[in-house]
């Protein structure tokens, strides 16, 4: 299961109720702050999670909204907060733009107390743990080097506690070693095989998140049969010409998406302060009627059976 905290939800500037893009993605110990718009350390402290283990930022791309929060975080991290180590990972173009922020601007000379790594990223797997993968996709946007990222579950196979039962095997490093898929011996000499108490294999969750983007068609084979997409929503369908003047995304596009792409569950985010939510809400629901829009601390939990 992976759960989402929406920090930011305004597109481009701030609004009374939205701050900029940021969110959070978590999967047991494992805490990814996706983007880091301007504010963003103030809305972690709001949102009462704080900053430990917060240290993997992933950049869609290098657009200020996106990216300037990042001056505030890595200054509090200088002077208040005790982090291990900060890995940012970006695109080419995008990384340049931060290394200017943070080397510049930020540190003047100085060093961080901890590593600080920036990691240039492509297309392909960013970060496998035991359980889950992080992968980065192409989006198409202004500027190179756009990315959006799919967080994913690893297959597995449920393990069935009343075969085990039945077969006697004790609780404890038994049953661990018997999911890890290894054969045990249990103390009458008998010999458990992983396939006498796993079922079959199971898709894990998967969640999609795109940044900013003018197209969708080449993000349907990423997007397909996702739990959760969460994908910007700047314009409605009436002012679709200014969306492609500034390769954004209306709600219509995306619900478009999530429908072909067989997605579970829409989550609409980056709203510009001209429309009403519930506009937004409609428009989307028209035609994928599964669709929300993420508000500023709201939180989904992303089942693969949800």
């Amino acid at each position: 299961m992976f759960e989402i905290l929406f920090l930011g939800t305004s597109a481009s500037a701030p609004s009374a109720k939205r701050g900029l893009s940021s969110q959070i993605v978590a999967h047991n110990e494992y805490r990814f702050l996706v983007d880091c718009g301007e504010g963003t350390q103030r809305q972690i402290l709001q949102a009462g999670v704080g900053f430990k283990r917060l240290n993997h930022i992933l950049l869609t791309h290098g657009h200020l909204d996106h990216i300037l929060g990042l001056g505030g975080l890595l200054s509090t991290f200088l002077r208040w907060e005790a982090i291990e180590e900060l890995n940012i990972y970006a695109g080419a173009a995008t990384l340049e733009r931060v290394k200017a922020l943070v080397y510049d601007v930020v540190l003047r000379g100085n060093r961080t107390p901890m590593p600080l790594n920036l990691h240039e990223i492509k297309p392909g797997i960013v970060l496998e743990a035991e359980d889950f993968t992080v992968s980065a996709f192409p989006v198409t946007h202004r500027g190179p080097d756009c990315l959006g990222y799919v967080f994913e579950e690893k297959p597995k196979r449920p393990f069935l506690a009343e075969k085990a039962d039945a077969l006697g095997v004790p609780f404890g490093p038994e049953r661990k070693q018997l999911v890890a898929g290894k054969e045990i011996a249990l103390a009458d000499g008998r010999r458990i095989t992983p396939d006498e108490v796993l079922g079959a294999w199971e898709k894990g969750s998967k969640l999609v998140v795109v940044g900013d983007t003018g197209r969708t068609e080449n993000l349907l084979e990423v997007c397909k049969e996702a739990d959760a997409l969460v994908i910007e929503s700047t314009y409605l369908d009436a002012d679709a010409e200014m969306a492609k003047q500034f390769s954004h995304l209306t709600a219509k596009m995306g619900a478009e998406l999530a429908k072909k792409a067989g997605v579970k569950k829409l989550i609409l985010t980056h709203l510009s302060r001209r429309y009403r939510e519930k506009d937004v809400i409609a428009e989307a629901q028209s035609i994928f009627p599964n669709a929300v829009v993420a508000r500023d601390f709201d939180t989904y939990q992303v089942k693969r059976d949800e």
